[in-house]
């Protein structure tokens, strides 16, 4: 049993967004055989009551307030110092006094580190080489900045792409000090090769999983759906879930409903698109009228992945696998993603996972489905199977126990 030193961003629990779902799941692996010494922030003050379940979890938890808006103020000070904005935004005097009374009364024989940024935390430890670090990237933040800026006007976009040369010269220093530099996909580990190749021997893939158990099917779950009127025809439901308080998914649902939405119910007036994921902003809310349903927060989004006709997941600008596409998949729904995001999941093409391009092409996709209810069930079907083989958390976090019992920990053991 090895003493671990875990700092997340934003408090890993409860597991209702993406990043939150893996936080969540590597921090459940790690406590099983370790002691585990937590670090983190709360961003979203309903999240305070959860604080308990952690520490049940851990030896000790460090859960401090982030105030959004005082953290966008403090990042501007990256403007003067040359640093990347995420880093002030995440920086605390009392955070890092706890990291640092930690490592003189425990012995701590690892440092296992999700978001780059939390790394500022365990700089000094470079003088430590006995204490390893391994570092979960998750994805290439650096290139969303960059694509960010694509999408974005002056001076945003001016302000992004800083942000995204500022956070990858700040991400390759992170891999040099790190025995491990993990990514959610081969294709992120790729690119954060080709971005640092000096890291090559360090970046490994870890994939992402699923609980196969709680997304399943239950028979008597209820459908959260109003029931067909007599003598109208039987309503239809796409459904995206995810937070939308998350840039890329309000992108991907406001592009959806104006560029393919309206062509869907021209062919079938009784659509309903429904947009289910916390804190939605005024531009998501807006939406919402004739076939559009903005849920906001709900108390459990199964309900609506399980009595979906089809699940649609049109990112653009999201890298990576999204959890929202695999708990999907594990509800044996049939799934139209964008192509960026399908090609990140093992799936194939057509039996188990449809991608879509254009509004073309989800129009086409879904249409499809719809006027086949046998195919969409088939490859619903598939979906689930293609989850239970491939995305098992087990089985991806074995790449983190296999760094936990280096020499280097092991002899902190003794």
């Amino acid at each position: 049993m090895a003493n671990i030193l875990y700092l997340v961003h934003r408090l890993p629990y409860p597991p209702n967004k993406g990043d939150k779902v893996r936080s969540f799941h590597l921090l459940k692996h790690m406590a099983k055989s370790h002691r585990v010494f937590l670090g983190t922030f709360v961003d979203d003050p309903d999240d305070l009551v959860h604080v308990p379940v952690l520490r049940g979890l851990c030896a000790e938890v460090k859960a401090l307030p982030l105030t959004p808006t005082r953290g966008r103020w403090r990042s501007l000070s990256g403007l003067f110092t040359g640093q990347a904005l995420s880093l002030p935004y995440y920086r605390d005097a009392r955070l890092q006094a706890w990291v640092n009374q930690l490592l003189v009364t425990e012995n701590i024989d690892a440092v296992v580190i999700f978001s780059s940024v939390m790394a500022q935390y365990t700089v000094h430890l470079s003088n430590r080489p006995r204490v390893p670090q391994l570092v979960d990237f998750v994805d290439v933040d650096s290139f969303k900045w960059a694509q960010y800026a694509k999408e974005r006007p002056w001076p945003w976009s001016w302000l992004y792409r800083r942000e995204a040369r500022c956070l990858l010269a700040f991400d390759r220093s992170v891999a040099r000090r790190a025995q491990r530099a993990y990514f959610v996909t081969q294709q992120e580990a790729d690119l954060f090769v080709k971005l640092a190749p000096e890291s090559r021997l360090k970046v490994q893939a870890m994939s992402n999983g699923v609980d196969l158990r709680y997304f399943s099917v239950d028979a008597v779950r209820p459908s959260p759906f109003q029931p067909a009127l007599a003598g109208h025809p039987a309503p239809v439901h796409l459904v995206f879930t995810g937070a939308m308080d998350y840039w890329p998914n309000v992108d991907a649902v406001i592009w959806f409903a104006r560029s393919v939405l309206p062509a869907l119910r021209q062919a079938w007036p009784q659509l309903v698109f429904y947009i289910v994921g916390r804190n939605p902003p005024s531009s998501v809310q807006a939406l919402e009228g004739a076939g559009v349903v903005v849920t906001g927060t709900v108390a459990d989004v199964r309900t609506y992945l399980q009595h979906a006709d089809v699940v649609v997941a049109p990112l653009r600008v999201a890298r990576g696998i999204q959890n929202k596409i695999l708990e999907a998949m594990a509800m044996a729904r049939p799934v139209v993603a964008s192509r960026a995001c399908a090609q990140a999941i093992h799936a194939l093409n057509g039996e188990e996972l449809l991608a879509a391009v254009d509004p073309q092409d989800f129009i086409r996709e879904i249409n499809r489905l719809l006027r086949d209810p046998a195919r969409a069930q088939a490859l619903g079907q598939a979906a689930r199977q293609r989850v239970v083989q491939s995305y098992s958390w087990e089985a991806h976090l074995a790449a983190l126990d296999q760094q936990l019992q280096t020499p280097a920990v092991v002899e902190g053991l003794a």
